[in-house]
């Protein structure tokens, strides 16, 4: 089986190629911490190739969700070391995803107004403190704001090799602030990061070369989501300005590429524009290595690989619910079902408790 074999991700010779998708989970403790029962979680899917981490939150400004973590602060990062260290202890490799929020977000979250490539509110409801409500408009990052935040997507990216990850994700997909850059639906600037696609990519490009620089080329990957269509985000031709986005990435030589399949997944009939199948198309424009994630079970992930479109595969509610996933592939047994009433929930119970295979 292909999934089992090995594979080369930067400096880093990994296992098998049955990675964890970047899973937000919702159970860091007080102050956006990560704690004992998170390095339990992680530490019980050890097996995986590659964990990518839940969505881990760059600065204030960049939280849109509640009981997520954080890796801006000297506590959050100690808080991260208790799971590296259990992680490494069990013989794992582990990325951290960092992610900014952009628009997604609500001032009853962070006491901040949301920010964006331009002020068009995605829609929608989010859920907050004060309940499931209407997203709000947020406003236009000036110019000066740009070159911070990606001043701290660096910083962030410091801090976690500090906090002992093997390496660090952008979050680059979903809708999320650098999603927001690259669509022409939620970007209409005048400046140079909006209009032409070299401009709209100038914000993910600058992202990438800042942290590049400073933990190298072989701990750096990247995800987005060419036919995403998660929280209001929308392109008028997304085949063309991923293909030139994809084109341009090959210059940093990353430890890898990661493609979403269609997320939500797309109606017959709706988005026209987007492709079905993203990977296999965009394997053509890039030369390293890509992994793909979203709805995959262990044929059709066998299958990608073995038609050469995608050289590892994340799986997401399938690890959920089956800390043991490699081994229940490698024997071929039933797998648990789970429960998505305790994805976001509280505590152990969804979390910690999925049983093991006995035999």
């Amino acid at each position: 089986m292909k999934l089992l074999q090995p594979i080369r991700i930067g400096d880093l010779n990994l296992k098998n190629r049955i990675f964890i998708a970047p899973l937000t989970r919702c159970r860091a403790s007080e102050g956006n911490i990560p704690n004992e029962l998170n390095a339990e979680y992680y530490t019980q899917r050890a097996t995986a190739g590659l964990i990518i981490s839940e969505a881990t939150t760059i600065s204030i400004q960049g939280f849109g969700y509640t009981d997520v973590p954080g890796i801006f602060t000297n506590q959050q990062i100690e808080g991260w070391k208790i799971v590296t260290n259990a992680v490494h202890k069990s013989d794992g490799k582990i990325f951290c995803q960092l992610w900014h929020v952009g628009r997604v977000s609500h001032p009853s979250i962070n006491g901040l107004d949301p920010v964006s490539a331009s002020a068009i509110n995605s829609g929608g409801k989010i859920r907050t403190p004060l309940g499931l409500i209407d997203r709000v408009t947020p406003r236009e990052l000036k110019i000066e704001e740009i070159y911070s935040t990606i001043e701290d997507y660096k910083q962030a990216a410091i801090n976690a090799i500090d906090a002992g990850f093997d390496g660090v994700e952008i979050h680059g997909a979903n809708g999320y602030l650098i999603d927001q850059f690259l669509c022409d639906g939620s970007n209409k600037r005048n400046d140079d990061f909006g209009g032409s696609l070299e401009n709209r990519f100038r914000f993910l490009h600058l992202i990438i070369s800042e942290i590049v620089n400073a933990i190298g080329n072989h701990k750096t990957g990247l995800r987005i989501s060419p036919s995403g269509i998660a929280n209001g985000i929308f392109d008028s031709n997304p085949v063309i300005a991923f293909e030139y986005y994809i084109s341009q990435l090959n210059k940093f030589n990353l430890a890898y590429l990661h493609i979403m399949e269609p997320y939500p997944m797309l109606q017959e009939g709706d988005y026209l524009n987007y492709l079905r199948q993203p990977t296999k198309h965009f394997r053509n424009f890039y030369n390293g290595t890509i992994v793909t994630n979203s709805n995959f079970t262990k044929e059709t992930a066998e299958s990608a690989l073995n038609e050469g479109w995608a050289d590892a595969v994340a799986f997401g509610k399938l690890f959920i619910s089956n800390p043991d996933l490699v081994k229940r592939f490698e024997l071929d047994l039933e797998l648990n079902p789970w429960d998505t009433s305790t994805y976001y929930s509280k505590g152990a119970i969804g979390y910690t408790d999925y049983p093991f295979i006995t035999k």
